[in-house]
């Protein structure tokens, strides 16, 4: 499990761990660095299947890139040799359009573990509902600026199981299968989200159009980023059981796919647009 102290980690560490599995945290607080390679072969000794989902921690392309191409080489040279049947890898929707940023840091990063030596299963995710309280413990001041655009926020647990269960199918998915995506069933905006936990925190919070652009590991600065808003109708969806931060449910649907349980097969005009509205609130603000 590559990145199994981080956000998405956890969860998929203790969905793994209540299905009885034996999980091997990687992660360098574990010992384990899949950048550097050590504790790597170790770790990878007796291990089924590769889980990662770690990530860089800010957003310049170039070292993005740089750190993605060497976990994808290092987990596929160290998985041969351990006999991994696969590696399962978390993703970002919008990834396949990307031309820049970190979102094209993601792309190249599926590409090079696609054209690896051990099968690859790819999930692209759309930003977590914990993302929501992050936007608000960026603020400067008082006030959190939010940018107003579209999303179907999911909850990172929700995303741990479905990337688990990917993982763990025996069956291989057919030639030509779609990379299944999950995102949450309602359309918001991310804005209005962050209003709602922001009445719960005592935090007031104003949507823009044009914000700044917060990273994790830098506060807003002046400036601004691109906007869009896209028709994005409310796709059919299936209701999970975790509440998000704001307390208003969350719930999940498979945008793309096909044939897996709980999917949910979408026109390719809603598809398309769940992705233009994700990868824009993305390329405004996440960062993980």
């Amino acid at each position: 499990m590559a990145g199994a102290t981080g956000r998405l980690g956890r969860h998929v560490v203790d969905v793994l761990t209540e299905r009885g599995h034996r999980v091997v945290p990687m992660s360098r607080a574990t010992g384990v660095d899949i950048i550097t390679g050590e504790g790597l072969a170790e770790a990878l000794t007796g291990v089924d299947v590769v889980i990662d989902v770690a990530s860089w921690h800010a957003s310049e392309q170039e070292a993005a890139t740089e750190f993605f191409r060497t976990s994808a080489r290092n987990l596929h040279e160290y998985g041969r040799k351990a006999g991994i049947a696969r590696i399962a890898v978390a993703s970002i929707i919008g990834v396949d359009k990307a031309t820049a940023g970190f979102l094209a840091a993601k792309k190249a990063h599926e590409e090079l573990l696609l054209s690896g030596p051990l099968p690859v299963r790819i999930l692209r995710a759309a930003q977590f509902h914990e993302f929501v309280g992050q936007l608000l413990d960026w603020r400067q001041g008082d006030v959190a600026r939010v940018p107003a655009l579209p999303t179907q926020l999911v909850a990172c647990r929700t995303v741990a199981e479905e990337l688990v269960d990917l993982a763990l199918d025996s069956a291989a998915p057919a030639p030509g299968t779609p990379v299944p995506e999950i995102a949450g069933p309602r359309q918001e905006s991310m804005a209005e989200a962050a209003r709602l936990l922001g009445a719960r925190r005592g935090v007031e919070v104003v949507g823009v159009d044009a914000p700044a652009c917060p990273t994790p590991t830098s506060p807003p600065t002046a400036g601004s980023c691109p906007a869009r808003t896209p028709s994005s109708p409310a796709p059919r969806s299936r209701s999970g059981s975790t509440p998000d931060p704001a307390g208003s449910g969350q719930g999940r649907v498979l945008v793309g796919g096909a044939g897996r349980r709980r999917r949910t097969s979408l026109t390719r005009r809603r598809v398309r647009d769940v992705r233009e509205g994700v990868a824009d609130v993305l390329n405004v603000c996440l960062r993980y």
